[in-house]
């Protein structure tokens, strides 16, 4: 995600507030924050993102990526 200059500790708290969020990580880069939510299909995934992140302030742009599992 992108977030708002100042505004990075604020959406963080309030993305680790949502129950389906399982990290919140802030990064380098073009983007501040990554977000791993765990969701049981595509459609509760648009859902929470529509729903629940991208009416939090301070977000200026997201980009949704799926994981397809753990290279360990």
């Amino acid at each position: 995600m992108e977030i708002s200059v100042g505004s990075s500790k604020t959406v963080s708290d309030k993305l680790r507030k949502i129950s389906s969020v399982v990290r919140v990580d802030a990064v380098t880069g073009p983007y501040d924050i990554i977000a791993v939510i765990n969701a049981p299909d595509l459609t509760a995934v648009g859902d929470l993102i529509t729903s629940q992140i991208h009416v939090i302030d301070g977000i200026v742009r997201t980009i949704t990526c799926l994981s397809m599992g753990s290279t360990n």
